[in-house]
């Protein structure tokens, strides 16, 4: 078991795969620190391997609520509040990852894509441990944050997709509504 271990992710919004990946993650290690990707406006950047998590649509919530939602469903999940942090995460930025995150932290990733394969090499470029806990098909993904995000907006059935601590945030913020423009 590692001291300390380093998970990174979007979380638009956060979804039961994505609780899978964190607990997977914390399984690993005495402390885990999250680290929320596009945490601002000023840090999102064009990815040619993943253009979408640039857009708008695709980043409706703010890091502190990614962050709230990461709090409760942990929490929700049995995990211990003081075994995990949550940080902001600028993988956009590569020459801000050191600035930002544990050096000595192992950093954990999941690879489906060309986007996981990027990251993995952007923290082997900085000279960070990382461990891949496991690479599979794109087709394998799961719950895609795009699909929960369009059945939020389309009124759709979304709230099996997330833990239930994170549906009754998506709904005290009324995040349809932002997508609806009300």
């Amino acid at each position: 078991m590692h001291p300390l271990g380093f998970i990174h992710g979007r979380f638009q919004v956060l979804h039961n795969d994505h609780l899978v990946y964190l607990l997977a993650g914390k399984a690993l290690c005495e402390r885990l620190v999250i680290g929320i990707t596009n945490p601002d406006a000023d840090s999102i950047r064009d990815e040619p391997t993943n253009p979408e998590r640039s857009t708008a649509e695709s980043n409706p919530l703010t890091f502190e609520e990614r962050k709230a939602m990461i709090e409760a469903a942990m929490v929700e999940a049995g995990v211990d509040r003081h075994s995990f942090s949550v940080v902001p995460f600028p993988i956009n930025r590569p020459e801000l990852i050191r600035q930002s995150a544990p050096g000595d932290a192992v950093f954990y990733l999941t690879i489906y894509d060309d986007w996981g394969r990027e990251k993995l090499a952007r923290l082997k470029g900085l000279g960070l441990a990382t461990h891949v806990m496991w690479e599979r098909p794109e087709d394998e993904k799961g719950i895609k944050g795009t699909d929960v995000r369009a059945a939020i907006r389309d009124g759709g059935e979304w709230q099996s997709l997330v833990p239930p601590s994170v549906a009754a945030l998506v709904e005290k913020w009324r995040l349809k509504d932002r997508f609806n423009g009300n």
